[in-house]
């Protein structure tokens, strides 16, 4: 239940935060006229709503398998991960909107760059210790959305950076081209995060497998228990369903060897696999290894 708490803490820190930075960012953009500002104001926006579907996401995951869904709620954390990586993909595109229109139409407004830049400071330094938070809670809690979250907030980091060195650059130089043109490098960056995002937390709605080298972990896990008896392994299938991974696999025992036997070492291959991964579902289907020898002998023909 700690866990859960903190799951929640976090994703209330960071609506707080973002909606502190969207406020900051809005009133620089306006005293200023940085459409770079703006954008990242945008950005921000786009931020500030997925952590509201963050904050969502984790109550309702967390809450226990009912008779409507007695597979969990994990699948609430994976819809809300894409929806962020959309938020991401339409904000970087309105960007690039408004700033190629400030290429074609020129500026009419000279940039006051103070302002920009000590927001632009407080806004990666705020995103930057909020977003370290939430790695760490969705690490420990294998939590999708939070890890979304933390991605949000870490394009926002990176942005705001660049932001702030042409905010920098214009004020040494007074070249205001420069905005829009960093507001569109900015823009490219938001959309990889973007895209990234969504494609992870859309194979996660499609059932699509576990990444190759977390299947090689567990395939390493099961083969490690041969010298305990198993002779082995079929039919192995891995997922992620929000903070969980659901994960099934046929194992091949020793005719001879006595159900308590097999279940022992089923047992322990599923602590090993929760121990590494976290919180998951193992479903393990014990099967008597047959051969030519002794099938005739040990399995009922049918």
């Amino acid at each position: 239940m700690q866990i859960e708490s903190e799951k929640k803490l976090a994703a209330g820190l960071s609506i707080t935060s973002n909606a502190i930075i969207i406020a900051l960012k809005i009133f620089a953009g306006i005293i200023s006229g940085s459409i770079s500002i703006i954008s990242e104001a945008i950005h921000s926006l786009s931020d500030f709503l997925a952590s509201v579907l963050t904050f969502f996401a984790v109550i309702k995951s967390s809450e226990p398998a009912d008779n409507e869904h007695p597979f969990g709620h994990g699948r609430y954390e994976d819809m809300s991960g894409f929806i962020e990586g959309g938020l991401i993909i339409f904000a970087s595109l309105y960007i690039i909107y408004q700033a190629v229109k400030k290429l074609f139409f020129g500026y009419e407004i000279e940039i006051e760059s103070n302002i920009g830049i000590i927001v632009m400071g407080f806004a990666v330094v705020a995103n930057f210790l909020v977003s370290s938070y939430l790695f760490n809670v969705a690490k420990r809690s294998n939590s999708v959305s939070l890890f979304a979250d933390g991605e949000h907030l870490r394009t926002d980091i990176y942005s705001s950076l660049g932001v702030l060195a042409g905010l920098v650059l214009i004020k040494i130089t007074g070249i205001q081209l420069l905005d829009p043109i960093i507001a569109i490098g900015v823009a490219i960056f938001i959309f990889k995060a973007g895209f990234s995002i969504s494609k992870t937390t859309l194979n996660n709605l499609l059932d699509g497998s576990l990444p190759p080298k977390e299947l090689d972990e567990i395939k390493n896990i099961i083969t490690g228990f041969k010298s305990k008896g198993i002779t082995g392994y079929k039919s192995l299938k891995a997922r992620s369903v929000g903070p969980e991974k659901d994960i099934e696999f046929i194992l091949l025992f020793p005719s001879q060897m006595t159900i308590c036997e097999c279940h022992k070492i089923c047992d322990d291959i599923e602590e090993s696999i929760c121990k590494k991964f976290g919180k998951c579902s193992v479903s393990i289907h014990a099967e008597p290894e047959c051969t030519k020898e002794n099938c005739s002998k040990n399995c009922k023909k049918v």
